[in-house]
């Protein structure tokens, strides 16, 4: 069913009626010339430009899109207000399918959208773009970030990524075990890729046990050849059910806490890189009801939006590793308020997000 502009009409109750929707802007972009089809969501500006990646994705349908765009863009809200940055939550979907419709023409033609906003967004990478489409979209938009150091920018950022899940694990075991170091403890890691290779060196440097998996076994080669002490399981399954595990990292795809791997959890921690680790809204509870401290993905793996949003400044490494130490304070705060209130983390993290948010509106 659609409305009279051919919207579905669910899609249009999500952005002016339900808890997810309350978005300010969103903008449907396309140029036939290139195949582009985009859409660009803004959640709320009140801290400053919406800021969030730019997802090139084969959706279903434009439905699906859409919906991933509001979704998306009010996650960065949150994110940004708790990383202590001056922007909102922006973000941006290009529908279909980057390994055959992506070319320079789009992306410039996709730049000029963005910049057509006039600061509004600022657009980075997320799935299915790179380093070097950033390049290509910022000779139509200045407002583009994640680029090559060759032309402005700040590069790869799992650096900083990895750093900022490192600070919420020392803030979990200060919460949980009265002492910020991870010294003795045992810290399995689920994805050791970009950022998750970086965390491992992070936890070997402070004293950790460290176990590691992951689906690609030249990535657990490289590790395992640096450091012979890690230890290698088969696989996640197996790793969530190793005895006297202290801390699990998810630093692979979402949805790692399901209703099927909170019951077998031996963790006592859950702090990682990966984006959206809740299955659903009800896991939290599950895993506060199991006594499991679960430290917000959105919150501690923020290191790499710092990153982009300090580029549009003139990046400065040591300025953006301070920033990402805050995550410890953060990650504490979210944990105090949680107890106080009685609520999971996530909802505490939420609560205090909004408040600045609500603070900025108001000023």
């Amino acid at each position: 069913m659609t409305d009279v502009t051919g919207a579905p009409v669910d899609v249009l109750h999500t952005l002016f009626h339900s808890d997810q929707g309350g978005h300010e802007q969103v903008v449907i972009c396309q140029d036939r010339a290139t195949g582009l089809k985009a859409v660009i969501a803004l959640h709320n500006t009140a801290l400053g430009p919406g800021l969030g990646g730019t997802r090139f994705y084969p959706y279903a349908n434009e439905a699906e899109a859409v919906a991933d765009a509001l979704n998306l863009s009010r996650g960065m809200s949150y994110k940004n207000a708790l990383a202590g940055l001056d922007h909102g939550g922006g973000k941006a979907v290009i529908i279909g399918d980057p390994e055959k419709i992506k070319t320079e023409e789009l992306l410039l033609a996709y730049g000029r959208f963005v910049a057509s906003l006039g600061g509004r967004y600022v657009t980075a990478c997320d799935v299915g773009t790179y380093v070097a489409d950033m390049d290509v979209v910022a000779r139509e938009c200045r407002w583009t970030t994640g680029r090559s150091p060759e032309n402005g920018g700040a590069g790869d950022s799992s650096v900083l990524t990895a750093f900022g899940v490192f600070q919420g694990m020392r803030a979990s075991a200060q919460h949980l075990w009265g002492d910020p170091t991870l010294r003795g403890r045992k810290v399995g890691v689920a994805g050791v890729g970009k950022v998750g290779h970086h965390l491992v060196e992070h936890l070997l440097s402070d004293g950790a046990e460290v176990l590691i998996t992951d689906v690609r076994q030249e990535s657990v080669r490289r590790i395992a050849d640096l450091h012979p002490e890690v230890t290698v399981v088969a696989d996640t399954e197996t790793l969530i059910r190793t005895e006297g595990l202290d801390i699990y990292a998810p630093c692979a795809l979402g949805g790692a806490l399901s209703d099927e791997t909170v019951p077998v959890l031996t963790a006592k921690v859950v702090c990682g890189a990966a984006n959206n680790q809740l299955a659903h809204p009800g896991v939290e509870k599950d895993l506060a009801d199991r006594s499991v401290l679960y430290a917000p993905d959105y919150v501690v793996n923020a290191g790499g939006v710092i990153q982009v949003a300090d580029e549009l400044h003139g990046f400065d490494f040591d300025r953006c590793k301070a920033k990402a130490t805050k995550i410890f304070d953060t990650t504490l705060e979210i944990f105090a308020r949680a107890k106080a209130d009685g609520i999971p983390p996530a909802a505490a993290a939420d609560r205090i997000a909004e408040q600045r948010m609500a603070e900025a509106r108001g000023r």
